[in-house]
């Protein structure tokens, strides 16, 4: 029989790969795995009660209707964040600005968090798997000072740590620190995670792609190209692949990761820099990627050599399957 493995032993286990961090880093994604539990808890009730179903009647600042679920997320992540004063501050999908961390304490924090609180959260109502995502840098100011605009826009690969819980048929959390990727799925009946995906690789090759083909029209040529590429009947290369997408960025991701596939959220004629936050939800996706064996791109660079220049700026985004995301590449570079 396997060792069984805690998500906190293998947290206190690794934390000596950041011995500069005295256990700051491994007690930050501690209080993340906190907030996950209460959110989880919470979104296994939609279904029966109604002051969390549904929408705020407000809109974000991405312009997007606010599902009740969003706000406690929110709310619950950033409380749990600030409560261990280890960070100098955090930025929210669903704020308009950053958080800076008034205490003496966390002034002296070295790390900034960036988190979406509950992607995909419109599927909600319907029962559809949702998540979190979440992003770990070091901070750029002076360790002692309040947070500044500058320790949030830093590209993708200054990550310290990027992860994202998954709540679903079953809640996982997946997480990196740069030294490959584990996956813990959650056992509700003891209240804790256990290892259930070490190291996590993706295959180089898969037969699924993913992308709201509703928004065909307002695609570029060459994209309308690939699409009817992989739909065309190849017995060597396995085409036609198969159409598979959810809408929630986590569920699309974490499906491909474990089968292979490739995941894309293109630029179009109405949106040319796609929907996705860069900061948000494609850095840290992208490095989850890497380190499990992937790659991913905007169509034309690597994502995480894009250095943002606000914190809610989008990027489109493909990724998933190394060969997949080079064949798609391939097209859009033509």
């Amino acid at each position: 029989m396997s060792e069984i493995i805690t998500l906190g032993e293998f947290i206190i286990k690794n934390q000596t790969r950041f011995p500069e961090s005295k256990g700051e880093l491994s007690s930050l994604i501690s209080s993340i795995r906190l907030a996950a539990k209460i959110v989880n808890a919470e979104i296994n009730k939609a279904g029966l009660l109604d002051h969390i179903m549904g929408k705020v009647g407000d809109t974000n600042v991405q312009g997007e209707e606010q599902q009740k679920l969003d706000v406690y997320a929110n709310e619950k992540f950033i409380k749990a964040i600030k409560a261990r004063q280890q960070v100098c501050g955090i930025a929210s999908e669903e704020e308009e600005s950053f958080i800076a961390f008034e205490s003496e304490q966390c002034r002296k924090g070295k790390y900034v968090i960036l988190i979406d609180p509950l992607d995909g959260s419109s599927n909600i109502d319907v029962n559809v798997s949702v998540g979190t995502i979440f992003s770990i840098y070091r901070r750029v100011s002076p360790v002692g000072s309040k947070a500044t605009l500058e320790d949030f826009l830093q590209p993708g690969h200054q990550q310290v740590a990027a992860g994202y819980v998954v709540y679903g048929s079953s809640t996982m959390m997946v997480y990196t620190t740069g030294d490959g990727v584990n996956g813990f799925t959650f056992d509700p009946t003891i209240g804790s995670y256990f290892l259930s995906h070490p190291k996590f690789s993706i295959p180089k090759q898969g037969q699924i792609y993913s992308i709201n083909e509703g928004n065909y029209p307002f695609f570029n040529q060459s994209l309308k190209d690939y699409l009817r590429h992989i739909k065309l009947v190849d017995k060597e290369s396995r085409r036609p692949y198969t159409s598979r997408y959810i809408g929630s960025l986590v569920s699309d991701v974490h499906r491909n990761m474990i089968k292979g596939g490739l995941y894309m959220y293109p630029g179009t004629s109405r949106k040319p820099n796609g929907k996705l936050r860069l900061c948000y939800e494609c850095n840290p996706m992208a490095f989850i990627i890497e380190q499990a064996g992937g790659k991913a791109t905007d169509g034309v660079q690597r994502i995480m050599d894009i250095k943002p220049t606000e914190l809610h700026q989008r990027a489109p985004l493909y990724l998933g399957s190394s060969d997949m995301v080079d064949e798609v590449e391939s097209f859009l570079k033509a």
